[in-house]
């Protein structure tokens, strides 16, 4: 119980071994950070009916995130951390003083010195005091800090970098269970990533609560998911969960059906022949059949409840819809320079380290800030629809019905219920204050408020932030599917990987664009430069100089200089695949034609696999067969095969 409403209910959660990676996965609201408080005791667990409730069976230390705090902002970051390393610290100076100890020592005293100085080096090694100083180092060095920063003040951090502060202490005071909530929030791609690396090497247990499906894929050996206020265990990492659940319910739902069928026989045959003195027997052994079955019930379906936000832009844009040439983004200094040359229907994704400039372009680009130099244009018809992150920290005093009908004055009342209820806002959820929203409701209200006016160019700034798992996949089918320009920011690789047919990285030594999708960005080493674009354009255009700037218009389609915007810095890189960007070009498009062609004809397979699973379907439901058990059994295993087989050619087309 929780407050007045019961969250969770008959629980049965286990950390099994002491170096189990668990991942909790569940719908928001679904109790997933209310699990993590009752097993640091934040949250006491009501008995119901007398039964008795048990959190651990052991006095294991827990370490969470939430808990960790400074209670002195004058000390240095070096004090603060080094606090986690008290005992290794005295550990070492006993050891030492052991080592001294143990020369003037003699017989019964040095054993025991001896004793005591092989004890304590066992612990003090599986305490990692040989390396903890270069951990500490490369951690430190991986969250965005340099080693001068050791000296700095507590005071002189921002609450963000206090965050990463308190995620390095907890990460070093190695507890036994290990309690992590959405830890890779407002991390970038390259902190991600080693912070896989070092969860999957750690050598404690991890319960780790996460939207990043790619994330926990890496790293969890167990799933536990939290649905219907229940708690079901699964073996595996992310894609076996999955895998198994899908079968599990599968399973459940054919048992159901064969079972409820063969009830439905038995029942008809003891109603056929219960007035009949000669079968009486018979009758009351299948009364018995059916009385002594452990009923299988029906699976519950799967929570895929989600906003909808399918919708055909107003206008259809040019070919050209972006062009940048030499655009230096920043505030008061350079963050990156920038070219570009995007083409209608294509989603370019950016990613990068934190600081870099990324959400500073997309300001940039609808016009929030302006350029420290060079130009960028639009198209012609070009209608952005943009999504800030900070939207997700939006509040109003008002409704929701009257936030949004204020800000869009001339619909119905039925036309602002009925585009509310397509993200989710139904009966007297339209009634909520905006302020009390939760990050994931305000994310929703801003995205129905941005679809109402169907542009046909979407710039979005980490819009999955607050989303969970069923939001996001719908979100990564509505772009995938959209007709016009998504222009998008993200640190979640999986949405990436989903969503994005180029990638645009930026770092510190340069911006470098990609000209495909997530898979072969993170596979390949020799990328191909933006700044290669300024130096021979792609799509058969050339180098724009200033000299060229009205002979690059009338080709563009473009008469006015758009509104100026700005973002931020890195240098540029030049190519370093040994080829030229024609070459580049021309092995990308050869490239691009042959998995058009390969998806074209799993394509194919995957419509000729659907209708026989129809056909099937349409044969199960024949009523000649409709006692005839044995028949039904075959056409189901047929079914249960087809759809084997599309699931892979399935997986196969997504992989393509």
């Amino acid at each position: 119980m929780f407050a007045a409403d019961t969250i969770l209910e008959h629980v049965d959660f286990e950390v099994r071994n002491r170096n189990e990676k668990i991942a909790v996965v569940g719908r928001n609201g679904a109790g997933k950070t209310t699990l993590l408080k009752v097993i640091t005791g934040e949250v006491e667990l009501t008995k119901v009916d007398g039964e008795d409730s048990s959190i651990t069976s052991t006095n294991p230390t827990i370490g969470y995130l939430r808990q960790i705090t400074f209670d002195d902002l004058s000390v240095t970051l070096d004090t603060e951390i080094r606090k986690v390393f008290a005992d290794i610290i005295k550990e070492k100076e006993r050891i030492d003083e052991l080592v001294t100890l143990m020369d003037n020592a003699e017989g019964d005293e040095a054993e025991r010195l001896a004793r005591e100085y092989t004890t304590l080096m066992d612990d003090f090694k599986d305490r990692g005091g040989y390396y903890y100083e270069k951990e500490y180092d490369a951690m430190l060095t991986s969250f965005g800090f340099t080693l001068s920063d050791k000296e700095k003040k507590l005071a002189e951090f921002s609450g963000g970098q206090l965050t990463k502060l308190a995620f390095i202490k907890l990460l070093l005071s190695k507890p036994d269970i290990l309690l992590l909530d959405e830890p890779t929030n407002h991390l970038d791609m390259r902190t991600i990533e080693w912070l896989e690396g070092y969860l999957q090497n750690y050598n404690r247990a991890l319960v780790i609560v996460s939207h990043d499906r790619m994330f926990i894929d890496r790293i969890a050996n167990v799933v536990y998911e939290i649905t219907y206020g229940q708690v079901t265990r699964f073996s595996g990492n992310y894609s076996d969960y999955v895998r198994q659940k899908k079968e599990r319910y599968e399973k459940q739902l054919k048992d159901h059906i064969a079972q409820q069928k063969e009830i439905k026989r038995l029942t008809e045959l003891v109603e056929r022949f219960k007035n009949k003195p000669s079968k009486v027997a018979m009758t009351r052994s299948k009364l018995k059949q059916i009385e002594h079955m452990e009923l299988v019930a029906r699976p519950a379906d799967y929570d895929t409840k989600s906003f909808q936000a399918e919708f055909t832009p107003k206008l259809e844009t040019g070919k050209d819809l972006l062009f940048a040439k030499d655009l230096v983004i920043g505030y008061d200094r350079p963050l990156a320079t920038i070219n570009l040359d995007i083409k209608r229907g294509e989603r370019l994704g950016i990613v990068g380290d934190n600081g870099i400039g990324k959400s500073t372009l997309l300001k940039t680009l609808v016009g929030d800030i302006k350029p420290l130099s060079g130009d960028f244009r639009f198209g012609v018809n070009v209608q952005t629809g943009y999504f800030d992150q900070r939207m997700a920290q939006y509040t109003s005093d008002k409704t929701v019905i009257d936030d949004y009908h204020d800000t869009y004055p001339d619909l119905t009342e039925t036309q602002v219920r009925n585009q509310l209820g397509a993200f989710l806002f139904t009966q007297d959820e339209v009634y909520k204050e905006v302020s009390a929203l939760s990050g994931g409701e305000r994310v929703r209200l801003c995205l129905a408020k941005i679809f109402h006016t169907k542009p046909n160019v979407l710039i979005l700034d980490e819009p999955t932030n607050h989303m969970d798992m069923i939001g996001k996949e719908t979100l990564e089918a509505m772009l995938a599917s959209f007709p016009g320009t998504v222009i998008f920011v993200s640190h979640d690789r999986y949405f990436v990987k989903k969503v994005a047919t180029q990638i645009l990285d930026m770092r510190v030594d340069g911006v470098t664009l990609y000209p495909f999708g997530y898979e072969d960005y993170a596979s390949r080493s020799s990328p191909i430069s933006s700044d290669s674009l300024s130096r021979g354009w792609p799509q058969g255009c050339r180098k724009a100089s200033s000299a060229d700037a009205s002979d690059f218009d009338e080709r563009r389609g473009l008469s006015e200089r758009p509104a100026p915007c700005r973002t931020g810095p890195a240098t540029t890189t030049e190519p370093s695949m040994g080829i030229t960007t024609s070459q580049a070009e021309r092995l990308a498009g050869k490239e691009a034609d042959r998995r058009k062609r390969q998806k074209k004809k799993l394509e194919d397979k995957i419509e000729s696999i659907e209708k026989e699973i129809e056909e099937l379907k349409e044969e199960l439901c024949k009523p000649e067969y409709a006692s005839m058990y044995s028949k039904l059994t075959e056409i189901q295993n047929e079914i249960d095969a087809k759809e084997e087989e599309l699931l892979t050619v399935m997986e196969e087309w997504d992989n393509s």
